[in-house]
């Protein structure tokens, strides 16, 4: 069945006080991937999932900047591009990390991990690492408009989305000094170009010699990232009744960021990237426009309309959501963020329909589980075929099917076979392990 496949692939991903996203291609510890694992694996080992996020946030900086990538001392240097070399950073516990940030999903993942096992004693310990994770961004990234900003693409999480083909137009690209792993791994059909790849770099290390202060050519506000802000404010306001702290100042914190978000950012039926340097909206066809569907406080008549566009431009009833619309020119179904579908977006935008439009939710929950079923736990998937893309045994596409399932249930649905039946030998079986961690 899938839940037990699904296991499989999280122990096999295990690396003793976190989870790898994939053991080949990404074998150190990325941040909103330790969120999306922890909630699923809230599901059956929740010291895991508390042991997850905490590993994650030993590597905050004094700022309060949560990096994108803390690498594993025993994986060789050249085993991943860029790797600690090339950031040159260290948090204060030691860690070699990266120096940029990913989207803020990391106190809905405290949260729901607390729901599934209640520990005030976890919440307690990492709601102040969560507080200084927001305050960083406010004090660094935070526009007069009240938007947060991203600074490389990278930090979208969406790293290879249409949406940032203009404003990365104005990156003088980096010719020279590294050499991409990720290709030794996955088709170059399936990953971004070298052109964009030299663009990644030259951001990161014009950033990376400011002393990770300055922004560069790239500062966009994206809608995923400032939802993402929102919904960690709106989380963590539960979180602080919990703790015994005032939630006032998070609930205003979530209103003040959506009423930006729809001052600034909304525009016919879609939430749009905002160029900072130029000021203008970077219209385009991306999913991560529907991503504020998860803001509590988003006015009913926006609702709407996302909804709208979602069923219109996103053929949200007739399969799992692509990462682009398939309408637009820009969408490719296989290549990297340009039209692929990713179980944490499609997840995304599930938890935002889950109370408000339940006859949309559950059909996109047994999409979700139909694409692993078919193509097993990829990182990716064809939208129109769901053939799967990119690593195989992908970290959270495995965790967030355990909760869409736990949610959903899997009436009607067949069990697991293809790729995830033919792998699954390689892996323990789920009565082999615990959620025991390390102390």
């Amino acid at each position: 069945m899938i839940p037990r496949d699904a296991v499989r692939v999280l122990v096999a991903n295990w690396d003793g006080s976190y989870t790898v996203p994939s053991r080949r291609l990404y074998p150190h510890q990325w941040s909103w991937d330790s969120a999306f694992i922890a909630i699923g694996n809230a599901r059956w080992a929740p010291r895991r999932a508390r042991s997850e996020l905490l590993s994650l946030f030993g590597a905050q900086w004094r700022d309060g900047r949560v990096p994108h990538i803390v690498f594993n001392p025993k994986v060789p240097e050249g085993a991943y591009f860029p790797g600690p070399e090339f950031w040159e950073s260290r948090a204060p516990s030691g860690s070699a990390t990266s120096g940029i940030v990913q989207p803020p999903v990391h106190a809905l993942a405290a949260w729901k991990t607390h729901l599934a096992e209640p520990d005030p004693a976890f919440l307690r310990r990492i709601y102040p690492k969560l507080v200084a994770q927001q305050a960083f961004l406010r004090a660094a990234r935070r526009s007069e408009e009240g938007l947060i900003s991203i600074l490389h693409p990278w930090e979208s999480g969406m790293d290879n989305s249409p949406a940032w083909d203009l404003p990365l137009k104005a990156v003088q690209p980096a010719t020279s000094g590294f050499v991409r792993r990720d290709l030794e791994t996955v088709s170059a059909d399936e990953r971004p170009t070298d052109r964009d790849y030299e663009r990644y770099v030259a951001i990161a290390r014009a950033y990376r010699d400011s002393g990770y202060r300055r922004p560069g050519a790239f500062q966009v506000e994206d809608p995923l990232f400032n939802a993402a802000y929102g919904v960690a404010e709106a989380t963590l306001a539960k979180i602080a009744e919990v703790c015994g702290a005032d939630p006032g100042p998070h609930e205003r914190e979530a209103a003040a960021i959506t009423e930006a978000m729809v001052e600034h950012l909304y525009e016919d039926g879609l939430f749009h990237a905002r160029d900072v340097l130029s000021g203008c909206l970077i219209r385009s066809s991306s999913a991560a426009g529907l991503t504020p569907l998860m803001l509590p406080g988003l006015p009913r008549e926006i609702v709407n309309a996302l909804i709208g566009t979602a069923l219109d431009r996103f053929a949200l009833k007739d399969g799992i959501l692509p990462s682009f619309s398939p309408s637009a020119p820009e969408f490719d179904p296989a290549r990297y963020w340009r039209g692929p579908s990713w179980i944490n977006l499609t997840w995304l935008v599930w938890h935002g329909l889950k109370e408000r439009r339940p006859d949309l939710a559950a059909p996109l929950a047994n999409e979700m589980v139909n694409a692993v079923t078919r193509s097993g736990f990829r990182e990716y998937f064809d939208p129109l075929t769901l053939r799967g893309h990119g690593c195989r045994d992908f970290s959270w596409s495995a965790a967030l099917i355990l909760d869409v399932i736990a949610e959903h249930g899997l009436d009607g649905l067949a069990t697991a076979g293809g790729e995830v039946g033919e792998q699954a030998g390689s892996l323990v079986e789920p009565h082999e392990v615990s959620d025991q961690v390390p102390a």
